[in-house]
């Protein structure tokens, strides 16, 4: 049995931190972090398929990434379209589907294309999904959720008294998607940093001090095998 399954985990979210800190450590600027950091992507992808996740969603670029410097911006968006560049055909060969959450189309253009191109390219693929959060807020979500469903509301498509939780997961960015089972953090730090705020109410947390340029296989294992541990009780007993 696969790893993922023996833990009981169907989806694993990562916010990817410390690319910056990795870098200063060692006297590099920051951008050479998040190249490394798109080398442990790749690692990560692999070894996820090896331990048999069915989802995995990667924390990008949020919607307040868009506040750092020309010059982080345009290498991040140069290096995600260097990744799909690089990585389409493995990700063809391995049978996985790449997806993208966030405000996709306020990226840049050639991001976009070439993002919305590999997306349409794996779709049919059926052994895995990688979820790239990108110009992505979970408040953000939230709020374009409320907004369908105002303009649903106003057409007549659903009354105020039909409005409850499943209608406003259905109306997030990528409904079809279950809710993880376990976040994973880099880096040490406490905090969601707006991401998947609606799809993480009962997510178990996993925070580490390494650095996401130093995370690997290994390190991912033990996320999972320490999953195993927890009750998870929904707010029963």
């Amino acid at each position: 049995m696969a790893l993922a399954a023996d833990c009981g985990i169907r989806h694993v979210a990562i916010i990817m931190d410390g690319n910056g800190r990795w870098a200063k450590n060692k006297g590099l600027n920051r951008l050479e972090g998040h190249k490394q950091g798109v080398e442990v992507v790749r690692e990560i992808i692999k070894a996820s398929r090896e331990f048999g996740l069915e989802y995995l969603t990667l924390y990008a670029f949020s919607t307040e990434n868009w506040k750092r410097s020309k010059e982080e911006v345009d290498g991040l968006m140069s290096l995600l379209c260097e990744f799909i560049d690089f990585n389409l055909d493995e990700l063809q060969k391995n049978n996985l589907r790449l997806m993208g959450i966030g405000r996709l189309d306020r990226l840049p253009e050639e991001a976009f294309k070439k993002l919305m191109g590999a997306i349409e390219k794996t779709s049919k693929n059926t052994g895995g999904s990688i979820v790239l959060a990108l110009n992505y807020g979970g408040r953000a979500e939230i709020v374009d959720a409320v907004k369908s469903l105002v303009k649903d509301s106003l057409a007549g498509k659903i009354k105020v008294d039909e409005i409850d939780e499943k209608s406003i997961s259905d109306r997030l960015y990528a409904p079809e998607i279950p809710d993880p089972e376990l976040m994973i953090r880099t880096s040490g730090e406490m905090r969601l940093s707006n991401f998947l705020l609606w799809q993480l109410s009962y997510s178990e947390l996993y925070i580490t001090d390494t650095l996401w340029p130093d995370f690997g296989r290994e390190q991912l294992k033990n996320a999972l095998e320490s999953f195993k541990g927890r009750k998870r009780r929904f707010g029963g007993v």
